[in-house]
């Protein structure tokens, strides 16, 4: 009966790469038949991936950046306002889905591990697996048994990933709720470990499976006696990407680890833990550069690339469009859906047919923006090229027309249901989608990607060591990392000149919310770094546009909104429901009645 209602609950769960893995569950058959069917272990097996968050409708339908400084929310009421208003309480919690659907992501890896105990049994029901020899002692050409080890080495690979999926969920509860029981063998409720005991758990699930998995998804496996019957050098995964491999295990516990380093989890400042933190983005570092080596190619010869460093003046706004994430080598793990206009629609500006302005970038986003030439009386020239490809402002062409947000113009902003902040979300947004007539496009969420590790490893080498040590002889200082990500958005930038730990603080800081915008970062770093008391108190800035007597435009400020943040904000709380299901064992965070 355990089993079927586990069964029963992951039938409800949303594929969060369903295009891409098969995660239907057949809750038509009975326990008895299941376990003759190996085809359903497939199935068990890619089902602990369905609840993953999927960034582009985490509240209101949407991202979650208009629950911090980087977006106000156009529509009046939305669920959003429950953070920005300071309203969150055990009995409004927007995101206690996620809890639940996080577990569930946990109890799905837990039970494909006890299903697949007997795996290879399973995979062997109704097929020959015996390796054929030649009379000179090599093997014969025969699909058979190279499909039945395939298999197997597939089998293993999920087993770990199983484990990885685990790590990856208890590091996203505790980055919202502080400690959370572990499930664990014992029947009946879980004791709600600490903070650091679950980050203990979660590095142990990576450091025993990262080895486990597949190197990446990218590169072909290394033939060896195990496997040659495989014939691995020609085994073309390619359609896999989006399962954990090795670099992403790592970079969880690399982010894991950074977070329980940072002040909210590590209030008596212990160095030790930057340091463990800067060593663990390092180790994801040094297995990208040694997949780089590697190589990248399935069986049609390896394809090198010239550095496993980010490129420089690279098209920023390109890798958030359509299915480009895919192919780039930046890409550590990416969430991916059927094609759909969601975001648009949710996003594109009113004055676009079929556009509800949705969450609109802040003043106080735009003035992140450095400039990399010499300022001008239009405030958006020569501004770091991040700023074009993330933001839509006045004056600019998106989607063939110029915004003019003027009075009376095609954009003004005074148009009920225009942006509240002058502003419109450009990033991860197709140009020029149709969608009146239905007009569609792919969307790939990066949950995971190159730029983050280095900043994360920029962060944790400047607390641990300052800027410019290195007394590891991991080959990077902190500088040296946040260079390389500033010269792929522009070499043109000015040179980061901070040499205090405190004044280098402040410019990854800087770095990471433009880098980030819009990726699910700021809120949750403004907690991590105790800076959300400060920052998240402050108004919402946005711009008025008008006509000079010249025909140009005059550009004023004022407030469109405001935040609350109380101390208590730091840690989500549990719901009621949570609490009186829990018996007793689920502790309330506190200040929350």
């Amino acid at each position: 009966m355990k089993k079927i209602i586990i069964l029963s609950a992951l039938a409800l769960s949303v594929c969060a790469c369903s295009k891409y893995l098969d995660t239907k569950i057949d809750v038509f058959d009975t326990m008895d038949r299941l376990e003759t069917r190996y085809s359903t272990l497939s199935s068990f097996a890619y089902a602990f991936y369905t609840p993953m968050q999927y960034g582009f409708d985490v509240i209101d339908g949407n991202l979650f950046a208009a629950a911090s400084d980087e977006a106000e929310q156009t529509a009046p009421t939305s669920d959003v306002s429950v953070f920005t208003r300071g309203l969150i309480s055990p009995d409004l919690n927007p995101l206690s889905y996620q809890y639940n659907n996080y577990y569930e992501g946990i109890r799905a890896a837990r039970f494909f591990l006890e299903y697949a105990k007997d795996g290879e049994d399973f995979l062997a029901l109704n097929r020959d697996t015996s390796t054929v020899y030649n009379p000179d002692g090599t093997v014969y050409s025969t699909d058979k048994p190279k499909s039945y080890l395939r298999d197997v080495i597939n089998l293993n690979w999920l087993r770990a990933e199983a484990r990885i999926a685990e790590a990856y969920y208890y590091g996203e509860l505790i980055k919202m709720y502080g400690g959370v029981p572990i499930i664990g063998e014992e029947e009946g409720f879980a004791r709600q470990a600490t903070y650091d005991e679950v980050v203990e758990h979660i590095v142990n699930l990576i450091d025993e499976n990262a080895d486990k998995v597949n190197l990446d998804w990218r590169v072909g496996l290394d033939e060896t006696p195990a496997n040659r019957i495989a014939d691995v050098a020609n085994w073309n995964f390619r359609n896999d990407i989006g399962r954990f491999d090795k670099t992403s295990a790592l970079a969880i516990k690399a982010r894991v680890l950074l977070y329980a380093a940072s002040p909210r989890n590590n209030p008596d400042g212990d160095a030790s833990k930057w340091e463990r933190a800067a060593q663990a983005a390092n180790d994801v570092i040094r297995t990208r550069k040694a997949i780089f080596a590697k190589g990248f190619g399935f069986g049609d010869g390896a394809r090198s690339y010239p550095s496993p460093t980010m490129p420089v003046n690279r098209k920023y706004g390109d890798y958030f469009l359509k299915n480009n994430a895919t192919s780039d080598v930046e890409s550590i793990f990416l969430i991916r859906r059927a094609a759909g206009s969601a975001p648009e629609v949710a996003n594109y500006p009113v004055g676009t047919r079929g556009g509800n302005s949705g969450i609109c970038p802040t003043q106080n986003l735009v003035d992140a923006y450095e400039y990399i030439g010499q300022q001008t009386l239009n405030p958006y020239q020569n501004r770091d090229p991040r700023f074009e490809a993330t933001i839509v402002y006045n004056g600019c062409t998106w989607n063939g027309k110029e915004i003019d947000e003027s009075p009376g113009a095609a954009f003004d902003g005074r148009v009920n249901g225009a942006s509240k902040t002058g502003y419109y979300l450009r990033k991860f947004l197709a140009p020029n989608l149709n969608l009146i007539e239905g007009g569609s496009t792919d969307h790939v969420w990066p949950l995971y990607r190159y730029a983050e590790v280095l900043l994360n490893y920029a962060e944790a080498m400047n607390e641990a060591y300052g800027p410019d040590a290195d007394p590891k002889g991991y080959g990077m200082t902190a500088r040296q990392a946040l260079t390389e990500v500033r010269n792929s958005a522009s070499t043109l930038l000015p040179a980061v000149t901070a040499t205090s730990k405190s004044d280098f603080r402040a410019a990854v800081k800087q770095e990471r919310r433009v880098e980030l915008a819009f990726e699910d970062h700021r809120y949750w770093d403004l907690i991590r770094w105790l800076d959300a008391e400060t920052v998240l108190n402050r108004s919402i800035k946005g711009v008025v546009v008008r006509r000079n007597n010249l025909g140009g435009y005059q550009y004023s400020y004022n407030t469109v909104g405001s935040r609350t943040f109380y101390e208590r904000n730091y840690y989500l709380p549990f719901t009621r429901k949570e609490i009186a299901n829990s018996g007793g064992t689920l502790n309330q965070n506190p200040e929350y009645n």
